[in-house]
């Protein structure tokens, strides 16, 4: 069973720091990129950050400058660190397992998500 488990989240203010995890387990998960979205009420799933297997990164113009993706020596974990955070980054964050790309619909697994809550 293919599992995505995502850790980190909670409240901070903003101008603060955040540090997600993700963990995967079930299977071999060294050829897939590994991506992070994020979900505020009411708005569609946006993309974040991916890398790829080979520590290819791309992020989302909202967020670069701010955040950095990075994945552990093994491949099946991921990380998000989130510096001088701003209201407008509270969400719902997923991480997930798929291709090198932004569009979610190109991801196969999914975490249950960690909440960001940032304050002003």
């Amino acid at each position: 069973q293919v599992q995505l488990v995502e850790s980190g989240g909670g409240l901070v203010q903003a101008g603060g720091s955040l540090r997600l995890s993700c963990a995967a387990s079930g299977r071999t998960f060294s050829r897939n990129a590994m991506g992070w979205f994020r979900q505020a009420p009411g708005k569609e799933r946006e993309f974040v950050a991916t890398i790829s297997w080979s520590d290819t990164i791309y992020y989302a113009n909202s967020v670069k400058g701010r955040i950095t993706i990075s994945r552990g020596n093994a491949k099946n974990t991921a990380y998000l660190q989130m510096d001088s955070l701003k209201p407008e980054d509270t969400a719902v964050y997923y991480c997930a397992s798929g291709s090198y790309t932004s569009r979610p619909s190109d991801y196969d697994y999914w975490g249950q998500g960690t909440q960001v809550t940032v304050s002003s």
